[in-house]
């Protein structure tokens, strides 16, 4: 693969995620690593990384193709646990970060309802707060909890 397709930010997330110095990091589970979004455009927005890094969901086959389906769906599943949310959308684009990586935005009835209705890229992602870990501190470790409960966490 050349040089030029492994540095994407999915990239760096995972390496820095592996030496312990990814300050986004919430977890390692079997697919990969779960990352809090920075910034959180909505309240309780995370990402799936895969380790390794793919281009794509294609590249992925057969177990670890459902590992990561599977880890991005019980994320959800904890998400919406810890979050109230009223659903999770789940999008793995790939467009401007061409490595695989899946988005989990809870969504709420407390949105807006011009925004709350479509996908959260209309939102200001400028105005939206900064990943701050000590204001997200209960939320990061009751979704630690809640993997660690499904049993989905593994040592880093």
């Amino acid at each position: 693969m050349p040089v030029a397709e492994r540095d994407t930010l999915i990239h760096r997330g995972v390496e820095a995620a592996r030496r312990g110095t990814n300050p986004t990091t919430v977890a390692r589970v079997a697919s990969g690593w779960v990352v809090a979004g920075d910034p959180q455009v909505v309240h309780g927005y995370c990402l799936l990384l895969p380790d390794p890094v793919v281009p794509d969901l294609n590249h992925l086959v057969d177990d670890a193709r459902r590992r990561f389906l599977l880890d991005m769906t019980a994320l959800g599943d904890v998400l919406l646990e810890v979050t109230g949310a009223r659903r999770i959308n789940y999008e793995i684009l790939g467009n401007s970060e061409p490595a695989l990586h899946a988005h989990l935005f809870p969504r709420y009835d407390s949105e807006p309802e011009a925004l709350r209705r479509g996908p959260v890229w209309p939102y200001d992602w400028a105005a939206a707060p900064r990943l701050d870990r000590a204001a997200l501190a209960g939320f990061l470790d009751a979704v630690v909890r809640g993997l660690a409960a499904r049993g989905l966490t593994r040592a880093a």
